[in-house]
């Protein structure tokens, strides 16, 4: 290899890593429950890590989602989820979203669903592994999905044990022989067992679980994003203009979604209008060269 073609590569890597320190503060730039104060805990560039852990996927990919929420399931998670099945099929893999009912059930007429049980974890482990060898997943995502506390229950950002309405997915990220990687936003969701010290200072009951690489964000659906903001620019697709927040959440509402604060079907995530959501993607697009430039990315 010439010096010339090493010097290029490597300049590409810097400018990569450039981009990925960009994103991961787009992404909790707003620090709505404490992830800005978490990051440090974090090598950055863990965006770029994740999405090269996808970049060549051409088989399974498993997407665990659906945090439960008086019954039903959060739009939170779900709506990334759902965008990057559709990013990661685009680009020749097989997602295959991974969750309990009610969610199971609702995404099963569209999407391809592996449903998970609910309440009974007395064979989760067994679960896991028959799964695991059926499919042979090149990787594994969880995008909000509630993560086993150190005690072996599940609680959401309130405390409250959830362990009755949780399908386990901790088991499919530990007994895994491909990369693992978690999105979350508020300690409580698989994959934050990386980042347990970072937690101490948060009013929650944090989540054991870890994984290979953690994504933080303000709202678990916008770390998706992050991850895709790579895969559009490997490919030179950009995938993250297909994806329209709206849409998704008027599928999930006409489901029976909820918002995960306010416990309320309604257009919104974490209490947000559909506005944050398109905002980040727009910012996304500009800082990956997909869309020009405005004095506030520059």
């Amino acid at each position: 290899m010439t010096n010339a073609r090493t010097e290029e590569m490597k300049l590409t890597a810097e400018a990569e890593l450039a981009l990925s320190y960009r994103v991961e503060d787009l992404l909790v730039a707003r620090n709505l429950r404490g992830m800005k104060t978490v990051q440090p805990a974090l090598e950055p560039g863990y965006c770029l890590r994740a999405a090269h852990l996808l970049r060549n996927c051409r088989g399974v990919v498993l997407i665990g989602t659906g945090f439960p929420v008086v019954d039903t399931f959060e739009t939170d998670g779900p709506v990334g989820a759902l965008a990057l099945y559709h990013s990661l099929e685009a680009l020749g893999a097989e997602p295959i979203i991974v969750c309990g009912a009610p969610i199971s059930r609702a995404l099963a007429t569209k999407y391809r669903v592996h449903e998970i049980r609910v309440g009974d974890h007395s064979e989760r482990e067994q679960e896991a592994k028959k799964a695991l060898s059926y499919f042979q997943p090149e990787a594994i995502i969880s995008i909000e999905r509630p993560g086993m506390a150190s005690d072996g229950e599940y609680y959401n950002m309130r405390g409250e044990s959830i362990s009755a309405r949780t399908a386990c997915f901790d088991t499919f990220m530990i007994h895994s022989d491909c990369p693992t990687i978690a999105i979350g936003d508020g300690g409580n969701e698989i994959g934050m067992g990386n980042v347990s010290q970072a937690l101490k200072m948060l009013d929650i009951t944090p989540a054991a679980t870890g994984c290979d690489e953690l994504i933080v964000a303000d709202v678990s659906n916008w770390g998706a994003y992050g991850i895709i903001t790579f895969l559009s620019r490997w490919s030179g697709v950009d995938l993250l203009a297909m994806i329209k927040p709206l849409q998704i959440l008027q599928y999930l509402s006409a489901l029976g979604s909820v918002d995960g604060v306010t416990r309320v079907n309604e257009l919104t995530e974490d209490g947000l209008v559909v506005e944050e959501g398109e905002s980040l993607l727009l910012q996304l697009r500009r800082v990956s060269g997909f869309e020009p430039a405005d004095d506030a990315d520059s």
